[in-house]
């Protein structure tokens, strides 16, 4: 406007300012048009005078004695020297002033082919179309030297599923990595003893297997693990961002595609070739594979209850009614789950039913009690005989006094689910002593005398370690009924509190 001639009240109203401004452009574009400088840009600026100035040393020394120091307590002791201005430019000078903390610089550590890999977890919300909005884990494996990966989408990061997704990782490449860095998860380090780790036994045993090293990586260090860490930015801008997954299935599917045509063909900043590029050279120093895999079957014991099933992540099994009151060996594969006989011979095998479905029962009309009565009759005898020769004249008396004696007996069977065998044989014998030959005088005997058995004794022992590991203590036992007798009071007078 001004190169038209146009005056500086008509640039002012056509604009909408003050001529006051127009004025100062004008006269900075001449300035520079004629007495140009190199960088104009970096002039430092010119900060005004303050009424916190006389105080500038006062706050120096603050800081030098007190690096903590927070900007409310220099504002206190300002005002105890006279200081009348506000707490803002005081807050703002001592962010200005303070020494901030100087930070190691981290060396990027190569390593050679085939020697080092990283494996770690990274959480995500998803909303799903047909699964809704759930919580799920990306395990991923990185290969050091060429950067290739192995990503794959799970619901839990328990032990069972972590070495099982290691073994999808080896397949994947083909072999592994000769050394293998992780962070402290329970899975691998169970704790630190005088600062360092103390792996669990059982992974310990996985590696010894495929006959790689662990390596816990030091604790608050994440850099440590920098490149498997780097990549969980790369899959959330590349791989879920503008995307839409109808189920965990559907999002391990797409994450396929996108490890084979986006992850593995892009060229990596910092080797300035691709990872697919990388891996040929380094797929040869990969240890080979064992002949056989690593068993990840998980193994749990179950008492089969009333109904004669065995229960597993909140669903039922069912088994042949047989072994109703036994405690029974289950062994839980990625899709099978399959139960034991006492003498470790299978007698029942389902499909798995997912994780996310419960309160559900599979079952076999097979399983269910046939019609023959001789037959089943013959079958409670033979679980009564076990039990001695009180398990004998209690089934024979329970039989001949009470109209359904058979179905109670049954039902006495499976309270062998809650009470240990000893403590159910002794109730036999106290209802034989004084003729109560009913299931709710059985009942009546164990709540007085015996203790109920803690869950944890029906697991297996790899998963009652696991809980009592988790749990950080033994689990607390239940009582027996007769210790809260005392709690009770009499109806004329006040409980005590």
């Amino acid at each position: 406007m001004k190169s038209q001639e146009m005056s500086i009240r008509q640039i002012a109203k056509e604009l909408g300012i003050a001529r006051n401004t127009v004025r100062s452009v004008v006269r900075e574009v001449d300035t520079q048009r004629s007495e140009p400088t190199l960088h104009p840009e970096l002039t430092p600026p010119v900060r005004r005078s303050s009424c916190l100035d006389p105080y500038m040393q006062t706050i120096l020394d603050l800081l030098n004695k007190y690096p903590d120091i927070t900007a409310v307590r220099v504002f206190e002791e300002l005002q105890a020297d006279g200081f009348t201005g506000g707490y803002t430019i005081v807050k703002d000078r001592v962010r200005q002033v303070r020494p901030r903390p100087s930070r190691d610089p981290v060396e990027r550590f190569e390593t050679k082919p085939g020697y080092q890999a990283q494996m770690d977890y990274s959480p995500a919300t998803i909303d799903f179309i047909d699964e809704g909005r759930k919580q799920v884990h990306l395990f991923s494996y990185v290969l050091g030297y060429s950067r290739r990966r192995y990503h794959h989408w799970v619901e839990s990061q328990d032990f069972t599923t972590t070495i099982r997704e290691h073994q999808k990782a080896f397949e994947y490449f083909g072999g592994l990595a000769a050394m293998c860095l992780y962070d402290n998860m329970k899975v691998a380090v169970l704790r630190y003893e005088d600062e360092q780790p103390i792996y669990n036994p059982r992974f310990l045993g996985f590696c010894t297997h495929y006959d790689y090293r662990p390596w816990a990586c030091r604790r608050y260090r994440p850099q440590t693990k920098g490149k498997v860490e780097r990549f969980f930015r790369y899959v959330d801008t590349s791989l879920l961002n503008g995307r839409t997954f109808y189920s965990l299935k559907h999002l391990n599917e797409q994450t396929a595609w996108w490890l084979t045509n986006v992850a593995d063909v892009h060229v990596n900043r910092t080797t300035h070739r691709p990872a697919i590029e990388m891996f040929l050279e380094e797929q040869e120093a990969l240890l080979p594979l064992p002949m056989h895999p690593y068993d990840t079957s998980e193994i749990a014991y179950r008492v089969v209850d009333a109904e004669g099933c065995v229960s597993y992540m909140t669903n039922q099994y069912m088994v042949p009614w047989q072994y109703i009151g036994f405690l029974l060996p289950v062994k839980i594969t990625t899709t099978k789950l399959i139960v034991f006989a006492p003498q470790i011979s299978p007698i029942a095998e389902y499909d798995l039913l997912p994780r996310n479905v419960t309160g559900q029962k599979k079952g076999c009309k097979a399983f269910e009690p046939g019609e023959d009565r001789r037959e089943k009759y013959n079958l409670l005898v033979k679980r009564y005989e076990q039990l001695g020769p009180v398990g004998t004249r209690f089934l024979d008396a329970i039989v001949q006094k009470r109209r359904y004696g058979k179905h109670e007996a049954f039902r006495i069977l499976a309270l062998l689910a809650t009470y240990r065998r000893q403590d159910v044989i002794i109730a036999l014998e106290r209802a034989v002593r004084y003729g109560a030959y009913n299931m709710l005088a059985i009942e009546r005997i164990l709540s007085v005398q015996a203790t109920p058995r803690p869950p944890i004794e029906a697991l297996g022992q790899r998963e009652s370690e696991r809980i009592r590991e988790w749990l950080g203590q033994d689990p607390i036992l239940p009582r027996a009924t007769g210790e809260y007798v005392d709690l009770h009071s009499t109806p004329n007078e006040e409980p005590e509190l």
